[in-house]
């Protein structure tokens, strides 16, 4: 039994080498790793790696075993990957640009301005691209393919959460329920209480920052766009419910939706418009 912690590309050729010689291993959550060592001083590989093993041989009645995700699904993990990166730097040179504008007249330092502007169209360029690379690999596998179009059918939910879904749940298989899902995105409220203290429920500060910024953004797109969510946001809203805590409900019931068509294989249907 073979168990390390996921380091990226660097884990990444490991993996593959033991899928394909049938070894059995398991990918741990540093996090994870960490929080169980307790008091610790100092630090190094071998230290690590027996605690690793340490901790495996302890939960050795619950480990699951990693099962690798398809070449498409690698790919498009990877594609993805990059396009967020992209992104970032994109946004990055429109804030500067827009900072300088504010300090600085129109007139000054024209060479900044428009050096940021073409950076900024070369990066559109390049997301364009690989949201082109990204919709044909898709198309090589019918399944998810399919659970991409789907997932989609559903408002407020566009084609890069389609995407990230699809992947980090390497196409609805690794994930039990929508439940787990959503804690593992940070959107599941869980209780704060100790003793005779009962505070407000609350999510997690452990959680995939990407999916749970992207269930925001579909979140507020429902708002707007569907009016069954619109009346429930409204509705809550003026009950004197937190607006942070009914968008993070609204949150939840996409991830639900999500999981209910890809398990069922058949597109959403919205039912609102015919409740009398």
């Amino acid at each position: 039994m073979f168990a390390f912690e996921h380091t990226g590309l660097y884990s990444d050729n490991l993996m593959m080498f033991l899928d394909e010689q049938n070894f059995p291993f398991t990918v741990v959550s540093g996090l994870e790793i960490k929080r169980s060592m307790g008091i610790r001083r100092g630090k190094s590989d071998k230290t690590d790696s027996k605690l690793i093993a340490e901790y495996v041989y302890e939960k050795r009645e619950k480990i699951k075993l990693f099962e690798m995700p398809s070449a498409t699904l690698r790919a498009l993990k990877k594609l993805a990957s990059y396009r967020e990166r992209l992104v970032q730097e994109r946004a990055g040179f429109k804030t500067r640009i827009k900072e300088f504008k504010e300090v600085f007249p129109d007139t000054e330092f024209v060479f900044y301005t428009e050096s940021h502007k073409k950076i900024i169209e070369c990066l559109d360029k390049e997301i364009q691209g690989i949201d082109n690379e990204i919709r044909k690999l898709i198309k090589k596998e019918e399944k998810l393919h399919r659970q991409y179009k789907l997932i989609q059918t559903i408002k407020g939910i566009g084609p890069q959460t389609a995407i990230i879904m699809i992947v980090l749940t390497k196409g609805f298989s690794s994930f039990e329920n929508w439940r787990k899902f959503a804690s593992f995105s940070g959107t599941a409220p869980y209780p704060n209480e100790s003793g005779l203290y009962k505070g407000k429920t609350k999510t997690s500060n452990l959680a995939n920052k990407q999916i749970k910024s992207l269930l925001t953004l579909c979140a507020e797109s429902a708002i707007q766009h569907n009016p069954e969510m619109r009346l429930y946001y409204q509705r809550k809203v003026e009950e004197g419910k937190n607006k942070m805590s009914v968008l993070n409900t609204i949150r939840n019931k996409l991830i639900a939706r999500v999981f209910a068509v890809a398990k069922r294989n058949t597109p959403y249907v919205e039912t609102f418009g015919f409740a009398s």
